[in-house]
């Protein structure tokens, strides 16, 4: 478990930090810019994770790995942005499978230290979405999870799956793989067909309605 937990997280790092470090080149940052975005963006929910299940120091600033992965992400995108970016929507899809790979790890690395199988799924989701928020801060953009589409919830659906898989006591190879699939699955469906969680109706979707309603009225 150990193992399998280590593996996802520098893996997902690797691909949240070519994310990050994507979004960074794409605002034209200098070299050092798209390093620590890199790096923030990879790591921060692993940080928060670690810190809130007294994992101390958190792997991301303790385990050479870590910050090595990041480097390795943040200068190849750098260096031969040009290329990634003829990939179409390359941040979405860098970011959707960092997002699977995390709220696997982090749901297993919780399951590791003996928490309660909600508080296991809840983490995942926390460590999944962390790096996104972080990112997406440090660029002065609206984070993705607190916009209308399918974000936090399909990091949360790969995660339960994790917890689930655990409790009935399936190979933790095949749970993780299958909850990191429903959870990329969900995050690329939601990009592709807009798929989207209900909204507030503010008092400008009401006027707007408001306006539609009398606009039908005078046309009859």
């Amino acid at each position: 478990m150990k193992t399998l937990v280590l593996t996802l997280d520098l893996v997902g790092t690797f691909v949240f930090a070519l994310s990050g470090a994507t979004a960074g080149a794409r605002r034209r940052l200098d070299i050092f810019g798209v390093l620590v975005l890199s790096f923030v963006a990879a790591n921060s929910g692993g940080i928060v994770r670690d810190v809130l299940i007294g994992a101390t120091p958190p792997a991301a600033i303790s385990d050479w790995r870590y910050l090595a992965v990041s480097i390795l992400a943040g200068l190849l995108i750098f260096f031969w942005y040009p290329l990634i970016n003829r990939l179409r929507n390359a941040v979405a899809i860098f970011d959707g499978a960092g997002l699977a790979l995390f709220c696997v790890a982090g749901a297993q690395k919780a399951l590791v230290f003996g928490l309660e199988p909600w508080a296991a799924a809840l983490l995942g989701m926390l460590t999944g979405i962390g790096g996104g928020i972080a990112r997406d801060v440090l660029l002065n953009e609206v984070p993705a999870v607190f916009r209308s589409d399918i974000y936090a919830v399909a990091a949360l659906a790969g995660a339960a799956i994790v917890v689930a898989g655990d409790a009935l006591q399936l190979p933790t190879t095949a749970t993780a793989c299958a909850g990191a699939a429903v959870c990329f699955g969900l995050r690329l469906a939601a990009i592709r067909y807009g798929w989207h969680l209900p909204t507030a109706r503010t008092p400008e979707h009401l006027d707007a309605a408001g306006d539609d309603q009398s606009g039908r009225n005078q046309g009859r």
